[in-house]
């Protein structure tokens, strides 16, 4: 009986590890709703004042696991009382692995929060809406757009120069 030939182990050459993304888990870190003046405010007529404030953070959580918080905060306002307040905190935990460090710093502050934000958006007109009001949705956002504005303060702040003044998130 003649022998096999055995393969011969082929050793290929090591490539980089490949950069990993993964979304760990979607929740809702913090949900706030405030109608101070109900029920007085819903016989107001006229369109009440809306602010809307957007920001984010990231934190490590362990090696390659981070946590980014979008956090949307909007105020309604008739002249100088508050119609309603409503604060979603949306989390997310990825993992991010394989990445430069000059890379990690976009995929947390553009990535990610483009990731969370249509769940921010939801749960905000959920709110107001069963608060009683009518609906209103979050305009998108550009955070890649917010983002190089951040690196132009800090690159101002550096040069010794007053801060351009922050974008305000546009409402619809």
């Amino acid at each position: 009986m003649a022998e096999q030939p055995q393969a011969q182990p082929q050793t290929q050459p090591q490539s980089p590890q490949q950069p990993l993304f993964a979304i760990e888990k979607i929740y809702v870190k913090d949900l706030s709703l405030e109608i101070p003046g109900a029920p007085q405010v819903f016989a107001e007529r006229e369109q009440p004042q809306l602010d809307v404030n957007i920001h984010n953070s990231a934190k490590t959580v362990d090696n390659g696991i981070y946590e980014v918080v979008l956090t949307a905060t909007v105020t309604a306002k008739h002249k100088d009382k508050t119609a309603f307040l409503v604060e979603v905190a949306q989390a997310g935990i990825f993992q991010i692995r394989n990445i430069g460090e000059r890379d990690l710093d976009p995929v947390l502050a553009i990535a990610c929060p483009n990731i969370l934000f249509p769940y921010v958006r939801e749960t905000v007109s959920n709110l107001i809406t069963r608060a009683g009001f009518p609906t209103f949705l979050l305009n998108h956002l550009s955070f890649e757009a917010l983002y190089q504005q951040h690196l132009q303060q800090q690159q101002q702040k550096q040069q010794g120069q007053p801060p351009a003044p922050a974008a305000t998130a546009p409402v619809s």
